[in-house]
C-alpha cells in the first residue's frame, strides 16, 4: 500500500486556510489525527474520539521523548499531534492535513522530512488588510498584531514546499488537490517502482 502524505498549511490571518481544510477533509483521500491535550473533557466528549486526554506530566514526558509531532499552549493546557497517531493515518493510504504555524511547520519538518508544506496566501497584502476589515471582529490594535505578523510568517516562505495565492476558495482547493496529486506520483515516493514493475 502506498503511504499516505503528512500536508502542513499554514497562512497569516485571512488566508483563508481553514476553510480550505475544511474543503479537503470531505474528499475520501483525507484524514486527521485525535490530537492530545491535557485540559478535562467537556460534557459529552470522550477519550479517544475527541482527544486524548492526558496529564500535564504525560504530555511533558512526550515532548522530552519526541512523541509528539507538533504541539501548543492555549489557555493554559497543552494540546498537540501525537506523532504515533500521524504515522497511523499515513500508513493507512490517508492524506493526514495539519494546519500549523510556521514554526510548528518547520519542527514538523525536521522530524517528518517528508511531510509537504504548503503556504497560503491571500492575493496581496492590502486584500489580506480589507480582509481582515471586513471580518468586523477585532479592533484596530489586533488587526495591526495580525498584519505585523504576517510580515514575520512570510520570512519562512523559501522553506516551503509550495505558495498557493487564495483568490478564489474552489480554485484554490482544487490546486491543492493538484499538489497532492503531483506528489503522490513524485518517483521519491515511489523507490521500489522498478522492481515492482518486473514482478520482482
Amino acid at each position: 500500500m502506498t503511504k499516505g502524505l503528512l500536508i502542513v498549511l499554514s497562512g497569516p490571518s485571512g488566508s483563508g486556510k481553514d476553510t480550505v481544510r475544511e474543503r479537503l477533509m470531505k474528499r475520501e483521500s483525507f484524514a486527521f489525527s485525535v490530537s492530545a491535550t491535557t485540559r478535562a473533557p467537556r460534557p459529552g466528549e470522550a477519550d479517544g474520539v475527541d482527544y486524548h486526554y492526558i496529564s500535564r506530566e504525560q504530555f511533558e514526558e512526550k515532548i522530552r521523548n519526541g512523541e509528539m509531532l507538533e504541539y501548543t499552549v492555549y489557555n493554559g493546557n497543552y494540546y498537540g499531534t501525537l506523532l504515533k497517531e500521524a504515522l497511523n493515518v499515513i500508513e493507512s493510504g490517508r492524506n493526514l492535513i495539519l494546519v500549523i504555524e510556521v514554526e510548528g511547520a518547520m519542527n514538523i519538518k525536521h522530524l517528518y522530512p517528508e511531510a509537504v508544506l504548503i503556504m497560503l496566501l491571500p492575493p496581496s497584502f492590502a486584500e489580506q488588510e480589507r480582509r481582515l476589515r471586513k471580518r468586523g471582529t477585532e479592533d484596530e490594535d489586533v488587526i495591526r498584531g495580525r498584519l505585523e505578523r504576517t510580515r514575520e510568517e512570510v520570512t519562512y516562505l523559501p522553506q516551503y514546499d509550495y505558495l498557493v495565492y487564495n483568490v478564489d476558495i474552489d480554485a484554490c482547493t482544487e490546486e491543492i488537490l493538484g499538489i497532492v496529486h503531483a506528489e503522490q506520483c513524485a518517483v521519491k515516493r515511489h523507490p521500489d517502482a522498478q522492481n515492482a514493475y518486473f514482478g520482482a
